[in-house]
Formats: structure tokens, sequence, C-alpha cells
């Protein structure tokens, strides 16, 4: 039984499903759209994680929606105030009211024949079955699993006879007042939680991370907001963070030495004098191999040169009743170990999509402008760019989305697919990216073309030109309702055409 039949379906009611919401109500008011969440809560990852000093590890400037300036001082902002601006924006523009908590999506299907996707999903704590149809589905529900995260084998963890938390499930009641704490990892999540207060704070990594300093709060834009007021600062300083994000990840990638001799100097500067460096803040792969953790007013660095943390770079052995032994011989005793190892992976919200009856491999499939997918019709996804604000490619898609629908509607077109590409054309992974959390389960996901339109760009104003004012229609496969398929209007390749 269906119980409800939307124009588009969003999966998600986070960052990026609040934001496609007010993308559909402003340039498609007369789409009857759904956004279905698996919580209880608006937020996605900024309602689930509690764990203390939890805070953005990109610029508010750049990670905000376009058409909502962020406001604040802090340009490095804590999850509460994003969560409040998330859920503001819901509220301004009435998305709430088109939101149904608790369903968590387990299948969509496509029919041909009626081009309509149906969507399962359960409802609620006794799983309770419900059934939608959509015109359009939007899969906003990003790649972490929130039912689970990673924690690798240790050997004798079973033996500690102190309290173990991951970070993704944060325990409401912990105090680590006065506490010895160790936090296992090297990522964003570690470096937030070791300067946090306690008796000793030791972070022990296994590889170290590239390391950056940057304030808090943006001084520039504190002295734009005084000379042309908040709203023209603001868009001022996200053109200036964009420029500079993006000059800074192409000199990364074709200057490596460089930017690395660059990064060490200002580690140096940071930490102590004497401080080995090279041992915990020099990384054996290259800038953006991985992402850059950025510390706000050098945070990290402040607690290590007050002696308030320390860090270790070493393997575990086995854990013990009192902590870790490492494979140099050293221990490191613990009331409390935080295992900051890592998230879990998975595409495209973990639903099982098929169509016309045949499963959906989506590691079979390739990516159409880093938005939809070869051999799924009527869908879109919504993933950020890994060398900048996840934001400023969500908005793109949407925008790009309602031109594609606003194309559709005026010539009648029922359904579109990606035409796929030449079969002998090489591929490669959709996320391209060595951190370990992302090879754990890289090989599930879709793919990606050498060129365009079937890479996943990570060139914000290559994307601005192609999708906000590029064709649409290209390299599509269009019906109209009833019909044998029907070209693109502008064919497989690039040009004028209808919508252009």
């Amino acid at each position: 039984m269906i119980d409800d039949h939307f124009d588009a379906l969003i999966i998600g009611a986070g960052l990026s499903g609040i934001g496609a919401g007010v993308h559909l109500s402003a340039k498609q008011p007369g789409k009857r759209y759904l956004i279905l969440e698996a919580r209880d809560a608006i937020g996605g990852t900024w309602d689930l994680f509690r764990y203390p000093g939890i805070r953005s590890d990109s610029d508010l400037h750049t990670f905000c929606y376009a058409f909502k300036p962020w406001l604040q001082d802090r340009s490095i902002a804590d999850a509460d105030s994003i969560l409040r601006y998330v859920r503001e924006t819901a509220s301004e523009h009435g998305i709430d009211q088109h939101i149904r908590f608790g369903h968590k999506v387990l299948a969509a299907s496509w029919s041909s024949d009626t081009a309509r996707w149906t969507v399962d999903a359960e409802r609620g704590p006794e799983a309770e079955p419900v059934r939608f149809e959509a015109s359009w589905l939007l899969c906003a529900g990003g790649y972490y699993r929130y039912d689970r995260a990673h924690v690798p084998e240790f050997a004798g963890i079973d033996r500690f006879g102190g309290e173990i938390v991951h970070p993704q499930f944060w325990p409401d009641d912990l105090d680590y007042t006065d506490k010895r704490v160790v936090v296992i990892g090297s990522g964003a999540t570690a470096m937030t939680i070791v300067p946090e207060k306690a008796a000793q704070v030791t972070m022990l990594q296994r590889t170290p991370t590239y390391v950056i300093a940057i304030p808090a709060v943006d001084p520039l834009a504190e002295r734009l907001k005084r000379w042309l007021g908040p709203r023209r600062a603001h868009r001022i300083t996200r053109r200036k963070n964009v420029l500079l994000g993006g000059l800074f990840y192409k000199a990364a990638r074709r200057y490596p030495d460089a930017v690395r001799k660059l990064i060490r100097a200002g580690n140096v500067r940071a930490l102590p004098e004497g401080y080995d460096v090279d041992t915990h803040f020099n990384p054996p792969y290259d800038p953006w191999d991985q992402r850059l953790c950025v510390v706000p007013n050098g945070d990290l660095f402040r607690a290590i040169r007050h002696g308030d943390a320390s860090i270790v770079t070493d393997r575990i052995e086995t854990f013990t009743e009192d902590g870790i032994r490492l494979q140099s011989g050293a221990e490191l005793s613990a009331d409390i170990i935080i295992t900051a190892t890592g998230l879990e992976l998975v595409p495209l919200a973990g639903v099982a999509y098929s169509v016309d009856g045949k499963p959906i491999e989506l590691a079979d499939t390739i990516t159409y402008k880093g938005m939809m997918l070869t051999g799924m019709p009527n869908f879109a996804y919504a993933v950020g760019y890994i060398n900048a604000s996840c934001t400023l490619k969500v908005d793109l898609i949407c925008e790009h989305l309602c031109r594609l629908l606003a194309l559709m509607d005026e010539h009648g077109y029922a359904s579109c697919t990606p035409e796929a590409p030449d079969p002998a054309a090489p591929t490669r992974a959709l996320l391209d990216f060595t951190a370990g959390y992302v090879q754990r389960s890289v090989a599930s996901f879709p793919r990606q073309g050498a060129t365009h339109p079937w890479e996943l760009s990570m060139d914000y104003r290559r994307d601005r030109q192609v999708l906000l004012h590029g064709p649409v229609g290209d390299h599509l496969r269009f019906e109209r309702p009833s019909t044998p398929s029907r070209p693109s209007p502008i064919g497989a390749g690039a040009g004028a055409g209808p919508g252009a």
C-alpha cells in the first residue's frame, strides 16, 4: 500500500537535506516534496556527535549555505552553533513542515512503466513498514554509518579495567575530570578532544597528520564587518576563503615538498623548542593525500606547550589492565581510553536500490557531474568536497537539479538517465583519497571517469561554471510518459540547447 506520492523525496534531514529542501521550495515551488529522516531530530552529523569540543574543520563562511550568510564571529564554530544554524534555516523556510522523523529508508525501486520510485521505509521504534512513491529521489544522507563506528581489533582490549569510549557514541555522563585519558587516533576528532581538560591527556597515533593552526575568528572578516556591514563582509570573506583554499590545495598537489616545508615551519614555531616535530607532525604521505587537520587558535599546540597534553607516535601491542603497552615497550597508563579510530562509510545511505526489478550494484555505476549515476533514472545524490566545505558542492548540485527539473517540465519529460560512457574508458574510485576510513569501504561506492562529466570534480570554481551556467541535459537520455526513449535535447555532447 502506498502511503503517499511526491514529486521529490529526500533522504536525510541533515545539512544537505535541509539545503535541498530550501532550493526546491525556492526554485520549484510547485513541486511537492518530502524529507525522510531516520532519527528524531534535524541536523544529521551535528546532532549525532556529542563528544566534547566538537566543531567544524572548515570555516563557516564557506561551510554555510549560499543563501544564508554566516553572521556569527567565530569562523571555526562549535557543533551547537552549527546545529542552531541548520535548524534556524529549516524553520525560516518552512522545511521542518516537510520532514517525517523516525523513518529509516531501506529500499528504493524504480519502475520505467510508471516513471516512479517506490520507497520502502520503517517508521518508529516498532519498525512499522511504510511505502512512498516519488518521481525523483535525492539521497542526502551522507556517507557515514550512524549505527556503527570503526574500532580495530586491539589485542587484550577486554583486559582493560577502565572505560573505553568511541566519540560517535559519547555518553552524556562521562566525567574525565582529573582522569588519565588516552585518545587513540590522529584525525580531526582526536585533535578536538585532546585539548580538553583532564589530569593527563595523551594522543596516541600510529601515523602523523598534517596540522595547521588558523584563527577561530577571521580578523579580516571582523574588520570588513565594521566597514561594510555583516552581509557584504560575509560575501567578500566567503570569496576570499574559497579562493585561498583552492590555491592552497592546488599548490599542495603541484608542489608537495614546498607545502610540506611550509606546514612544518608553522608547526616548529607553534611547538616548544626542541620538540620532535618530524616524529609527531611529519606524515609519510604528501599534503592533501589525506585531509589536513585544522586547529583553531592552535589549541592543540598550546595544550602541548603548557604540558596539558602529549603526543605519542607508536603502535599498540596490547591493552593491559591499566592501559596500553606499545610495540616500543613503553606503557601508557589510563583511566579512560577514547578510540577516535575512524568512521565506517556506507554508500548512499545504505539503501538497497533496484531498477525495473534488477538490483543496482553501486560499484558498477559511474558518477555524472558528481550528482547522478549511470543506470539510475531520476536519481540524484549530494556528496561534498574533500578539499573544501561540503556545503559548497551541495548548493551547486541542488541548483543544477532545479535547472534540470525545469527543463524536464518544459519539454514534458517523465524521466532522465545518464548515458553510460564508453565501457573501455578508464575509471577510478569515487573518493580518490588515501585515508584509511575511505580505503576500507571505497570498493562498494560508485566510480568516476577520467573526464567531464564522469569525474567527481574537486574544483569549486569550475563546478560553479558547469553546474550554474553550463548546459543542462548533456549526456542524458530523456523519456516522455509511456513513450519510447528520446534523445537528450542537447545530444551526447556539450553545446546550446533547451535549458542551457
